[in-house]
């Protein structure tokens, strides 16, 4: 394993039992057995450590649900199944990188603010259930709502971009509400990695699937009763 590899798997670790705020250079440099000099060369400054942190984790979750959304398009699967798929992809994984999805979900890290480099692998999330979408309205899989956004467009141009621009009436506000599908997404996850619901739910997999269905239902989009993929 490379040097940055190395201090990057000893981050994360410390990221497990510290949180962000926690990382320090010279704490990797101990755990990893390299010098300090050595992590410096590879990471001048946390700020730049916790950079490539973060551009891990967004791709590890994107690559995840582009993965799960390859598998379920290749099946023939519809726009509701294929959004049932990468919504449980990133939940899994989310629980499977827990420190890792704080890093990019939680609570920002005090004195870090994120760098240019960090907005493309961030879009992959919102860029995948953007494609799923754009099938659906392809396909004629989406329902027309029944109170369109009134006004301009709510969304910034790089947004509407992102998605391939937007789409004539009765879907011209499919934009705005993929954000609200994408930030109930995020919202649902993390309520129950940082178990909000462990307490009120009886169970927390069968929910998950419910609450997409009803945050699908506002773009127009049936997933499957009972979370069936088949």
């Amino acid at each position: 394993m490379s040097p940055p590899a190395v201090i990057k798997d000893i981050a994360r670790r410390q990221l497990a039992e510290l949180g962000a705020g926690g990382l320090s250079l010279d704490a990797v440099a101990r755990d990893s057995g390299l010098t300090v000099t050595d992590v410096v060369s590879a990471f001048p400054h946390r700020d730049d450590l916790l950079t490539a942190l973060v551009i891990d984790a967004y791709n590890a979750s994107g690559a995840a649900m582009e993965q799960a959304d390859a598998a379920a398009a290749a099946a023939g699967a519809s726009a509701g199944v294929r959004l049932l798929a990468v919504t449980r992809a990133l939940r899994q994984w989310s629980f499977d990188n827990t420190a890792e999805f704080t890093l990019i979900y939680g609570s920002p890290v005090p004195g870090y603010h994120a760098p240019q480099d960090t907005v493309l692998p961030a879009s992959r999330t919102p860029g995948v259930l953007g494609g799923i979408v754009r099938a659906a309205l392809e396909k004629g899989e989406l329902t027309p709502p029944r109170r369109p956004v009134p006004g301009p467009p709510l969304l910034l141009p790089a947004a509407v971009e992102l998605y391939g621009g937007a789409p004539e009436a009765p879907f011209s506000d499919i934009l705005e509400r993929g954000m609200v599908l994408w930030s109930s997404l995020i919202g649902l996850l993390v309520f129950q990695v940082f178990s909000r619901t462990h307490d009120s739910v009886r169970d927390e997999s069968a929910f998950f699937d419910y609450a997409i269905a009803v945050a699908a239902e506002g773009i127009g989009l049936v997933v499957p009763a009972g979370g069936n993929t088949d």
